[in-house]
């Protein structure tokens, strides 16, 4: 899988912008500020629509503009497509793929895959459980076309339960609670079932890529006040529509939900230690860079092709070992990476884009 050709109007620090990667390693150079990460997020997008920066969509539009384009021709094992997607401030999203307004969204992820690595990674490791949630919600999105949408149920149906108890808290009617929760049990067991099945395929991954990197065992739990994860899909619905009941007096009370898949906690563990609160510095570094060189991995073999990897400044935080790890990987996938100076990527082939303030980018 790989990026054809991107092209750019008005969006964030670009003008206008047509840009044709090479097949291979990309290397984006250029000052901080100059938007190379500008590029590597519009290019995400295409595949997610979603900003990996989580900015709503009115940020990526350029100041001054109303609206944006970024559009982008996708080359698979099979066939090629085109993705275009039109961002106003006045009105709704508009995406077409092909030409052609998609069924659903989650069409898009099947078309352009990517892997991204961040700078702010190491708090997937460091941070609150919300950030691996993340993680499996959005590799499940890569892997189940469905789960996606699945997501968006569940989140909807929260919202609208939270709403009523934030609005009228003890007030607030039975019968319109009971019919938010019987949703958000449906929904939330479709997601919890999407994550634990991520998590068990993602694991063997994950364990070969940290080898590389640490002789630790790594292993994956699951941590929920209500779900049993060996449960079936049915057992775990039936068991959130009860814990939701059982707290309904507690949530009027503090106008919230408080049990769910939004409270859960993913873990990891190295040697059956917790990596958030026992594991060294370099421990999280080398488990949050094998997280991202094993859902490279779980891809490239679910759907025997690479995704396009993403890498923004992350060189600068690696030591060489760490580096080399990602160096590794490069060889068949499409790489975009993105530095302030030539010397952080090491030994790094490819072609080099110089990325200018201007809105330009210009190979060497």
């Amino acid at each position: 899988m790989r990026l054809d050709w991107l092209e750019l109007r008005a969006f964030r620090s670009y003008p206008q912008l047509e840009f044709r990667p090479d097949e291979g390693v990309n290397l984006l150079v250029g000052a901080n500020g100059s938007g190379k990460t500008n590029l590597l997020e519009a290019i995400a997008y295409l595949g997610s629509l979603r900003s990996f920066r989580k900015a709503p969509d009115d940020a990526l539009i350029a100041t001054g503009t109303a609206e944006t384009v970024v559009r982008g021709g996708v080359a698979g094992p099979v066939s090629g497509h085109t993705i275009e997607v039109l961002l106003s401030r006045h009105a709704r999203r508009q995406v077409l793929l092909d030409g052609k307004r998609p069924s659903r969204n989650a069409e898009l992820r099947s078309r352009l895959r990517c892997v991204t690595f961040l700078p702010d990674d190491l708090e997937i490791i460091k941070g609150g459980a919300g950030r691996r949630r993340e993680l499996l919600d959005d590799l499940a999105a890569q892997l189940r076309p469905t789960a996606a949408a699945d997501q968006a149920d569940f989140d909807r149906a929260l919202r609208q339960r939270n709403a009523l108890l934030r609005g009228d808290g003890r007030l607030a009617d039975a019968d319109a609670l009971a019919s938010f929760e019987e949703a958000i049990a449906v929904s939330g067991a479709k997601v919890v079932s999407h994550r634990l099945a991520t998590g068990e395929a993602l694991t063997p991954f994950l364990q070969a890529a940290y080898r590389a990197l640490g002789p630790e065992t790594v292993v994956w739990g699951y941590e929920s006040s209500w779900a049993d994860p060996s449960a079936t899909e049915a057992g775990l619905a039936e068991a959130l529509q009860a814990a939701l009941a059982e707290n309904r007096r507690k949530d009027m009370d503090r106008r919230m939900t408080t049990a769910g898949p939004q409270r859960d906690e993913p873990r990891l563990f190295l040697d059956l230690r917790s990596a958030r609160t026992h594991a060294s510095q370099g421990e999280q570094r080398s488990l949050v860079l094998a997280l991202r060189l094993a859902a490279f991995d779980l891809l490239a073999d679910e759907f025997d092709d690479t995704p396009v990897l993403l890498f923004d400044d992350v060189f600068s935080e690696l030591d060489p070992h760490r580096a080399a790890a990602i160096v590794e990987r490069l060889p068949g996938a499409q790489a975009f990476l993105t530095t302030a100076r030539h010397d952080d990527v090491g030994d790094v082939s490819g072609t080099y884009w110089d990325v200018a303030a201007t809105g330009e980018v210009v190979a060497r």
